[in-house]
């Protein structure tokens, strides 16, 4: 049978539910996932290097590529733009490889309504209460009391569009959440639309009956 197409897999949070820690054990879990590369306008950082941290793009070339629909999303933060290039996530689900997006809402939106959108898995993670919330945004300690206040009050925007994703999960317990996660991506994967080959599999099937009769 054909192999299976790869999906789009979205994760999204607000800053501080567990997003990253989610993304780094289900990279582990899979060595096989794809984490999509973004593209910016923004300069390279000292060790940074381009296909590896982003795909650093001048403004003109940036702008060209959306205007061409080679962007699956793209958004402006801070004066840089930032993007998903579509080019190497078409070719990754077309080889049955999953790619897996650390995007916001707004992303997810652009992707999920693209032409690649039928084969797009959205889940968020929610925190258990913006108490704890807080309390894990402190606890890291990496950023001050401005920009933490600043994620907090950014938090509601992004959990008031929960229900915008396929799956929801209440990031209480990690290692509970962990395998949840897992449970949805592997089922997702068996999805119909996933699997090109089912169509002939049937018509052979078919054809087998009919010689029977």
């Amino acid at each position: 049978m054909t192999v299976r197409r790869g999906l789009l897999i979205i994760l999204s949070s607000p800053s501080g539910a567990g997003k990253s820690t989610l993304t780094g054990r289900l990279r582990d879990w899979d060595r096989s996932l794809n984490f999509s590369v973004s593209a910016t306008t923004r300069a390279p950082r000292q060790g940074e290097l381009d296909g590896r941290e982003y795909h650093f793009l001048s403004e003109e070339q940036f702008k060209r590529d959306v205007a061409n629909g080679d962007m699956l999303e793209h958004a402006r933060v801070f004066g840089n733009y930032y993007g998903s290039p579509r080019g190497p996530v078409q070719e990754a689900i077309e080889e049955g490889r999953d790619v897996l997006f650390d995007i916001d809402w707004q992303g997810a939106q652009q992707i999920q309504n693209s032409a690649l959108g039928p084969h797009t898995l959205s889940i968020f993670i929610l925190p258990p209460s913006i108490r704890e919330l807080h309390r894990r945004l402190v606890t890291r300690g990496q950023d001050s009391e401005e920009v933490i206040a600043g994620r907090m009050r950014k938090s509601w925007d992004e959990i008031s569009h929960w229900a915008e994703y396929d799956y929801v999960l209440v990031n209480d317990d990690l290692d509970a959440t962990d395998a949840k996660l897992k449970t949805i991506v592997e089922a997702a994967r068996m999805r119909r639309l996933q699997q090109p080959g089912l169509n002939a599999h049937v018509k052979t099937l078919q054809s087998e009956f009919e010689d029977m009769q």
